[in-house]
């Protein structure tokens, strides 16, 4: 490849990177300025490449600018936080990283790399400040939560009683709690059920989604933020210290980022919190119930869960069977669902016809409880004057059967292509089952992982893409 086209390659690579990018060589002059670092500064490409550092950039104070340092003392600067005005009046908060270039013992450049957090820390702040104290919470837990209590979980099914059971233990002491199982099983529930029928059950019970949030702002939304930690901060308390002597729910738990997993872990071991941005230690009293929605092995496998976090919130397992293998639940749940929606709606049914049960039973609910109250909502919805709910009122999902039979469809298409549908088809319905779980869904098909992910990638690519 030519200089000149290794030129070119390498300023569209960077170009169509989303972090920003400015590369300065021995004598200050800048060499890249991608597309994203212009668009964050508002200065035209034009403008900078070719052009003396100092000449572009002369607001800029020689003995704090990280790039200067970096070329001319060789020194690197990593994940520093920054807040400027940018050329258009607006303020940008950006995470940079700066680095010296070396070759043969000398510093040849030097590069910085940024990333716009502007959006996310203004998201952050906003939030902060709606967030209210803790003595603003007092009173208000009974309109926030409904309170599920023990005697709330229906079922008969002896595993979910043996489950259950557990729970109820974990109630009596105060360690920290992992439930695990499929969405939809009741996770929640079971957590609150554990903090309402335990000594806390009169402090405050608070939950969080770990994967609503970005990590910047679930950090300052657990810990709170302490102010003149960073530009705008105010002592703001986070969730621990607003659950304090009583619980905090932690849902989807592996969505929360490795690095912020530590400092929970942290938390658990030394019963305290370091406000984002402070320094002093706060003494917490909390209890944590976390949530997964995966086989706990499978996470840390991926890196998304922490083994020592996970051995650390293990002490009593829980893990929530799925519908699937309560069915001698699924019609007293049924009916359950249907008393509570019909009482809602002002209508007199009562039961389910024959045909209607026999549908219910057959059905897998890869939803799962939620699923089957949606159903039996719907159906409830549907009905006019009757008595009882048929099989025309439950909008079941129809499943695609294969038709292997088909031999005008095999001439018509051909072997291959037959073949090849009727293997998307089954791809396409796995993966709907288990809700876009790769690992579940390869193992339903019986195939590895690995090998369903490249199948997928395949599909994807022969999709008809639009036009603009």
């Amino acid at each position: 490849m030519k200089q000149k086209e290794y030129r070119k390659l390498t300023e569209d690579i960077f170009r169509l990177i989303e972090e920003g990018i400015h590369v300065i060589d021995a004598n200050e002059i800048t060499l890249i300025y991608n597309d994203s670092m212009s668009h964050q500064e508002k200065l035209d490409r034009r403008d900078v490449l070719g052009k003396p550092f100092r000449e572009v950039f002369s607001s800029i104070d020689e003995e704090q600018s990280t790039m200067l340092a970096a070329l001319h003392r060789g020194k690197a600067t990593i994940n520093k936080p920054q807040r400027y005005v940018n050329k258009d009046g607006k303020e940008v908060a950006t995470i940079n990283s700066t680095y010296p270039i070396m070759a043969e013992g000398k510093v040849i450049a030097a590069v910085e790399i940024t990333k716009n957090i502007t959006d996310i820390q203004l998201m952050s702040e906003t939030i902060m400040k709606l967030q209210p104290e803790p003595e603003a919470l007092e009173g208000r837990e009974e309109k926030k939560i409904r309170r599920y209590h023990f005697e709330n979980l229906i079922g008969r099914n002896p595993e979910f009683r043996r489950v259950i059971g557990l729970a109820k233990k974990a109630a009596e002491n105060d360690h920290a709690v992992l439930i695990s199982g499929e969405t939809g099983t009741g996770k929640e529930l079971v957590a609150q059920s554990i903090h309402f029928g335990s000594p806390r059950k009169n402090q405050p019970f608070l939950a969080q989604n770990c994967a609503a949030l970005p990590e910047t702002l679930l950090e300052g939304l657990l810990f709170g933020t302490a102010r003149g930690g960073f530009t705008g901060a105010l002592d703001r308390a986070g969730l621990f210290e607003q659950a304090n002597g009583g619980t905090l729910l932690l849902d989807e738990l592996s969505a929360m980022p490795y690095a912020l997993q530590g400092k929970l872990l942290r938390v658990l071991q030394e019963d305290y919190i370091r406000r984002v941005g402070g320094s002093a230690d706060i003494p917490v009293d909390v209890r944590i119930i976390a949530t997964i929605n995966e086989p706990a092995e499978e996470l840390i496998a991926a890196g998304k869960l922490r083994k020592d976090l996970y051995y650390r919130l293990n002490i009593l397992p829980i893990e929530m069977p799925p519908l699937r293998e309560r069915r001698d639940d699924i019609l007293l749940l049924a009916e359950c669902f249907l008393n509570k929606h019909c009482r809602r709606e002002g209508k007199g049914l009562e039961g389910f016809s024959e045909e209607a049960r026999q549908k219910l039973l057959e059905y897998d609910y890869p939803g799962n409880i939620r699923e089957l109250e949606n159903i039996i909502m719907s159906a409830v919805s549907l009905s006019d004057r009757e008595r009882i709910l048929g099989v025309e009122h439950l909008l079941l999902p129809h499943k695609e059967k294969a038709a292997f039979g088909d031999y005008e469809k095999v001439l018509e298409m051909g072997l291959d292509a037959y073949l090849s549908q009727v293997e998307n088809r089954l791809l396409l319905s796995a993966m709907q089952d288990c809700q876009g779980n790769i690992s579940r869904a390869a193992a339903r098909l019986g195939i590895k992982r690995q090998s369903l992910q490249y199948k997928l990638r395949q599909l994807a690519e022969e999709e008809p893409q639009g036009q603009k």
